[in-house]
């Protein structure tokens, strides 16, 4: 699932190919909020890389798709 983050004051979005689903994606942003303005939203890419956004500095998150279809060539 694509998870696109807006940071304030910056253009760029930071996009993140997850394999969580969508409802636990929410479930971390909504319990990184409740700690408060010091609070870290964390997510896992498909890698297992992370990635940690200061909750104070979030505009928006768009949680994509859980099973979108990827479009290209290739043997499936």
């Amino acid at each position: 699932m694509e998870v696109k983050v807006g940071i304030q004051h910056v253009s760029r979005e930071i996009v993140v190919e997850s394999t969580e689903s969508a409802t636990d994606v929410e479930k971390e942003l909504l319990s990184s909020i409740a700690v408060g303005g010091d609070g870290v939203f964390t997510l896992s890419d498909e890698r297992g890389r992370k990635v940690l956004i200061p909750v104070s500095k979030i505009a928006y998150v768009d949680l994509g798709e859980e099973n979108a279809r990827h479009v290209g060539f290739g043997a499936v």
